[in-house]
């Protein structure tokens, strides 16, 4: 087992843990102000880590000012003047477990929501999507539609607890580790891709078929994770 994993508790979350990591190393001066840090492959080896946890911790990082990512060069240890005053200690949840957690839960939901579909909740869903579409030809934020969306379909399932989970699970993307993620790399065609696996999903409850809907519904929260949480 790797340092990190050994110190991890129930107070802070491992993309914390490694981002302490990380600061430590650059106030040691293992990197220097200004230089840049190794490859992230090969940072995530020598800290024992997944690549998928040390971008959040990456992240995090830069949203308090401990460093800067710079978009096809790499990340750079940011000067003491231009560093901000650390943030509070939560950031919200790991962007990763949040999507498998969602996939998890979704997945079942919909299961459900098939098996009590009705022709208005259908015709909810159809709405939200339209709703989403206007939003990207109009350039508005999509994500009030989007959440409605699949809160709608938790709705079908009948079962007002999955619901409230299926929205507390959907807001975590306004935490602040989450909407630097999504501000870097969401936009039309991220969006379009989204719209397009929402209608998909709905074909297979409107065919009333429950193991297409778990597939469709798994796949987008995967291809969402692709797009923002894992690119």
């Amino acid at each position: 087992m790797n340092d990190v994993a050994k110190s991890v508790d129930s107070s802070r979350r491992l993309y914390q843990l490694i981002a302490d990591k990380v600061r430590t190393l650059i106030q040691q001066g293992n990197y220097k102000e200004g230089s840049r840090l190794p490859p992230e492959r090969d940072l995530a080896q020598q800290l024992g880590v997944s690549r998928p946890s040390l971008r959040e911790a990456l992240i995090a990082l830069e949203i308090e000012g401990s460093v800067e990512i710079r978009m096809g060069s790499g990340v750079y240890v940011c000067s003491r003047a231009l560093r901000r005053s650390p943030l509070p200690p939560s950031m919200g949840e790991s962007p990763a477990e949040l999507m498998q957690a969602r996939a998890a839960l979704e997945g079942a939901v919909i299961v459900m929501a098939c098996v009590n579909a009705t022709h208005q909740g259908l015709a909810r869903v159809q709405e939200s999507i339209d709703a989403m579409r206007a939003d990207i030809a109009a350039g508005r934020d999509v994500m009030a539609h989007d959440r409605q969306f699949h809160v709608r379909i938790a709705e079908m399932a009948g079962n007002s607890v999955l619901t409230s989970l299926v929205g507390t699970l959907f807001d975590e993307r306004g935490s602040p580790l989450a909407s630097h993620m999504r501000n870097r790399l969401e936009g039309q065609p991220t969006w379009d891709e989204a719209v397009d696996e929402h209608e998909q999903i709905l074909r297979c409850l409107q065919a009333r078929d429950p193991l297409a809907a778990e597939a469709a519904m798994r796949s987008h929260i995967r291809a969402a994770a692709d797009r923002w949480v894992m690119p």
